[in-house]
């Protein structure tokens, strides 16, 4: 699975995020102008130790994805799509693309990728959920309809045993 973001404004999000992709196999693509700097400490405190291990890469722009992505299947998170993000089939190879956190995805985008924007429900009142926790919502849905393939589904208590 890929993560896309683009032009992501708040360090602690993306950093969080990556710690996500770390946790899941999942890369992470980074769609500039970046609210930050990817070397600030927090990005990598919100990463934590584990930044150093994500697969990212950065773009100058959507278009030079499109270019080094030709035909990729791309998710497009949006609190203005019909669809909501348990609709659609998510394959292993998708991106699913998330805006910054302040406008979302530009409208442009939206309005020539309809039918593959997606949105996580939620009451009116609110205008849209943190980027990190709208992130893990989509990205483990997508995990669960392929069988959480090749992550670790059970564990072992510290000091006790399960019965």
């Amino acid at each position: 699975m890929h993560i896309l973001l683009h032009q992501p404004e708040i360090p602690a999000n993306t950093g969080n995020i990556g710690r996500t992709c770390v946790a899941t196999g999942t890369s992470l693509h980074l769609i500039e102008p970046l609210g930050f700097r990817l070397d600030e400490k927090s990005i990598k405190r919100a990463g934590m130790d584990y930044w150093e291990h994500l697969d990212v890469t950065r773009y100058m722009n959507f278009q030079e994805f499109k270019t080094k992505h030709p035909g990729a299947k791309i998710w497009y998170a949006t609190t203005k799509a019909k669809y909501a993000y348990t609709d659609v089939q998510y394959g292993p190879d998708d991106f699913i693309m998330f805006g910054k956190e302040s406008a979302g995805i530009p409208e442009e985008i939206l309005v020539e990728n309809e039918e593959h924007c997606i949105r996580i429900p939620m009451l009116p009142e609110i205008r849209s959920l943190n980027l990190s926790n709208a992130v893990a919502i989509v990205l483990y849905e997508a995990l669960r309809q392929q069988g959480f393939a090749q992550m670790q589904m059970e564990g072992e208590l510290h000091r006790l045993r399960w019965q």
